[in-house]
């Protein structure tokens, strides 16, 4: 086995690394090799009960915390992962195959500017607030079990973490079991920046048993999840039972809406991007390009000629643009619908099944674009977490929106046109963010999904709003 020197032996409980309560382990793999580059503990229902108890003991503290204060460490916590970004970076490349480039850039930088914009709301949220002759106070909803999944596991904790001690309070994380490695990291990095013993813990395992136990566990006052649909509807059957606040951030299946007056060169190069980075292992993707009929083989001729520019390979080469899927098992997934919609008549103009040619070994797929493809089929209905994009065609503009709106999903999309005709068009859409022309990502702004994308929201003040209590004292 080829070790790290950021392998977990134990869980992080009450400020240190505690061996866990069964010799069982998960294995990591690397997908572009094969390779185990580590084993980290399977816990148990018992450790997850070491972990809600001490998180229970630290959250009197902690909530007492004055609101500065925890913004200022929260700070500490940001300059601490940027400063072993490249450990960070290393880690997730070795456990899901993200491009170095890639790892370096989005999945370190993401979750620093996060705990910075988290950080900031801080400094002028209203915590306290007079309405009439009542005094309306927001405080800290009490232990926080996070659960991520493994295409952003950095950010996707921080995304939680973040918010929860600025609220006050304190929180027990399970990471994915296909990429826990960066947790550690980052439990190290909260002691180092002076985060009190119980605030943070983190348990490994699976989501059967340890996910399990987080949900049904009657002192933990909320759950925070992202992941997949079928994964959020378990979560809030358990939760339920205990009638805990739950914050779901699920899948998705993103349209990219290219008007008649779009520059068309600019919105399929985004767009591509969008459907292919991070090996499509994007919720936030949009994997579907919707066009105007009259338009199809001009945007095709230029998906192709983008799609060309994202080459496949071993994800430590800095030419890289498209890494591995994140395990087999999920590459064998990408390749069967790849496989489905060929065999439903969707017309094939770039990539295909199979691993791209050179790369027989390691979890690889061919970056894939169909074109006219009916939107009612499976491709174009269901998430494939991979870097397929479908081209579906429109007759008109309320063709275009009911297209766009036509699926389980609501987490985002885009527009592309004339700027005030794409923010009407923009306006008509189901989905809890859009892009107009390529819009800049905003760890201001609030993200989140309609329909099965989830409930509540992250980041900005609605994020923050999600991790607090909402108090009414009347005088």
């Amino acid at each position: 086995m080829t070790t790290n020197t950021h392998t977990p032996t134990g869980h992080w409980i009450n400020g240190e690394a505690v061996p866990a309560g069964s010799t069982d382990t998960t294995t990591v793999v690397n997908p572009a090799t094969g390779e185990i580059v580590a084993e980290v503990p399977a816990g148990s229902p018992a450790d997850v009960d070491r972990a809600v108890a001490a998180a229970r003991a630290a959250f009197p503290g902690w909530a007492a915390t004055p609101p500065a204060e925890r913004a200022a460490l929260l700070r500490r916590i940001g300059a601490g992962l940027l400063a072993r970004g490249e450990e960070i970076a290393t880690a997730i490349t070795a456990e899901m195959g993200s491009p170095l480039t890639m790892s370096r850039t989005a999945q370190v930088g993401f979750p620093v500017a996060v705990a910075e914009s988290f950080a900031t709301l801080a400094d002028d949220f209203a915590w306290t607030e007079e309405i009439g002759t009542s005094l309306v106070v927001r405080e800290p909803i009490g232990v926080v079990g996070a659960i991520t999944p493994w295409n952003f596991p950095l950010q996707q904790v921080v995304s939680k973490l973040a918010p929860a001690l600025v609220a006050g309070d304190t929180m027990v994380f399970k990471p994915s079991e296909v990429a826990p490695l960066t947790a550690r990291i980052l439990a190290e990095v909260t002691a180092e920046a002076g985060l009190p013993a119980g605030v943070f813990n983190v348990v490994y395992g699976t989501g059967a048993v340890v996910g399990e136990a987080i949900s049904a566990h009657p002192d933990i006052d909320m759950i925070s999840f992202t992941g997949s649909t079928r994964a959020g509807r378990r979560i809030s059957a358990v939760a339920a039972e205990t009638v805990k606040r739950v914050a779901l951030e699920l899948g998705g299946k993103g349209a990219n809406v290219i008007l008649d007056d779009a520059d068309l060169p600019t919105a399929v190069e985004t767009g591509v991007m969008m459907a292919f980075s991070n090996g499509g292992q994007v919720c936030g993707a949009w994997p579907r390009m919707l066009v105007p009929a009259s338009r199809l083989d001009e945007i095709v001729a230029l998906v192709v000629a983008a799609s060309e520019r994202y080459p496949v390979g071993e994800p430590t080469d800095e030419a890289t643009r498209i890494g591995p899927m994140a395990s087999e098992a999920h590459r064998e997934k990408v390749d069967g619908y790849i496989r489905r919609g060929i065999a439903d008549g969707a017309k094939l103009v770039f990539g295909g099944p199979g691993r791209p040619e050179g790369l027989e070994k390691g979890a690889y797929v061919r970056p894939t674009v169909f074109a006219d493809v009916d939107p009612t089929s499976v491709i174009a209905q269901e998430e494939i977490f991979g870097p397929v994009l479908t081209i579906i065609t429109y007759a008109d503009e309320d063709e275009a929106v009911e297209i766009a709106n036509g699926t389980p999903y609501g987490l985002t999309s885009g527009v592309f046109g004339e700027p005030e005709h794409a923010l009407a068009v923009a306006r008509r859409l189901r989905a809890g963010q859009v892009d107009v022309n390529g819009g800049q990502w905003n760890p201001y702004a609030p993200f989140g999904g309609y329909k099965q994308s989830g409930n509540g929201r992250e980041f900005g003040r609605p994020g923050l709003e999600e991790f607090l209590e909402t108090k009414s004292i009347q005088r």
